[in-house]
């Protein structure tokens, strides 16, 4: 009888050792990030957020001298010319409120700014724009002759936006107003994938300078996130995460597995709860 009741129990604790392992193995996210980064690592490249077509643009100007702004934090339609308009495309829809205007930048890449005209912005960050601008109204142009030495110039990209699509707990499209999102973060913002979702590969697909490249991602390894040049998300990024479809399927060689693993579990534990019980008589 304890021999029996010894190799019931031995049996038991090799089936959770196993099952735990392969879990462990399959499912942790980072793993070697808890030995690589105990001693803190620069960023190797500090990230900026890329204007691109389609993109809302929040653009501010201030001043002490509220007359010499006035052309450009107006409360009428402004921006509303130019553009390639029989493709159905302006070059900017700009309206204003508290000495905000918001842009809209076309397929070329510009906005149509108030006195200065065409500006492109596509491929420049924020902080870029609003150095542009600054400099021309300190510095004054032949469009603008009058210099505001005081102009701060606040720029915002109001439309950032990226999709979540998959084996996840909420897919779908998230917004964000922010210009540093990670993939971390927006698997985050999806609920985090299910239990039947493919830690590797994900699949995170990109369009950039008119051209469309895919990048993947094995999210239990550390290198594989943190390097990779699709951690930090852009416009538009679509996240795709893959089912399990050996696991989600029902007559699969895994689902089965997994099925008569699960009995054979409850048996051993059921097994064992008698054994103990006639032992103690």
């Amino acid at each position: 009888m304890k021999k029996s009741m010894t190799f019931v129990l031995a049996t038991l604790m090799a089936t959770l050792v196993f099952t735990g392992c392969i879990s462990d193995k399959h499912i942790i996210y980072l793993q070697g990030a808890d030995s690589v980064y105990v001693v803190p690592q620069e960023i190797a490249q500090a990230f900026e957020l890329k204007i691109q077509s389609d993109d809302q643009l929040a653009i501010s100007v201030t001043s002490k001298d509220h007359e010499l702004i006035a052309p450009f934090n107006n409360n009428t339609l402004i921006g509303s010319g130019g553009g390639d308009r029989s493709a159905g495309y302006s070059s900017s829809t700009a309206n204003t409120q508290s000495g905000v205007s918001y842009f809209t930048v076309d397929r070329n890449g510009e906005i149509s700014f108030p006195i200065f005209g065409q500006l492109k912005v596509a491929g420049k960050t924020t902080r870029e724009v609003s150095q542009m601008i600054q400099d021309m109204l300190r510095n004054g142009t032949k469009e603008y002759a009058a210099s505001i030495k005081d102009a701060i110039i606040t720029t915002k990209i109001m439309s950032f936006k990226v999709t979540v699509l998959g084996d996840v707990k909420n897919p779908g499209v998230q917004t964000f107003t922010g210009e540093r999102l990670t993939l971390l973060e927006a698997i985050g913002r999806a609920g985090d994938l299910n239990s039947s979702g493919k830690r590797a590969p994900v699949l995170i697909v990109r369009e950039e300078n008119g051209q469309r490249q895919t990048f993947e991602v094995d999210l239990r390894d550390q290198a594989s996130v943190f390097q990779s040049p699709a951690y930090y998300l852009q416009q538009n990024d679509v996240v795709y995460v893959s089912p399990n479809k050996s696991v989600r399927v029902k007559g699969s060689t895994a689902y089965t597995l997994l099925g008569v693993s699960s009995t054979l579990v409850s048996m051993i534990i059921s097994i064992t709860s008698l054994v103990f019980t006639l032992s103690r008589r």
